[in-house]
């Protein structure tokens, strides 16, 4: 499984949400590999992806990427990192 993580700058805020998705997939026994983009790469890396996770402003910026994007309110928070994923993957 292919998670894009989407922030800002593709720099900071996605290191912290890319620890937390890593162990949310851990945790829900996913195989998954992560991959970060900022906003303006983030529709073509979408393209190769299972699930966007990014805020919800950013979120409002993508529009429709053709595949499901959990809205995580905060990112420094593991447990809806990891209730969020579940959602969007439907597990």
């Amino acid at each position: 499984m292919k998670i894009l993580a989407v922030c800002g700058m593709g720099i900071g805020t996605s290191v912290i949400l890319t620890t937390n998705i890593s162990k949310a997939a851990h945790d829900l026994g996913l195989d998954a590999e992560i991959e970060v983009a900022d906003i303006w790469t983030a529709d073509g890396a979408a393209a190769d992806a299972d699930v966007v996770m990014t805020s919800g402003e950013l979120a409002a910026e993508l529009g429709d990427v053709g595949v499901p994007v959990a809205v995580i309110d905060d990112f420094l928070d593991a447990d809806e990192v990891r209730a969020r994923l579940a959602a969007a993957i439907g597990h």
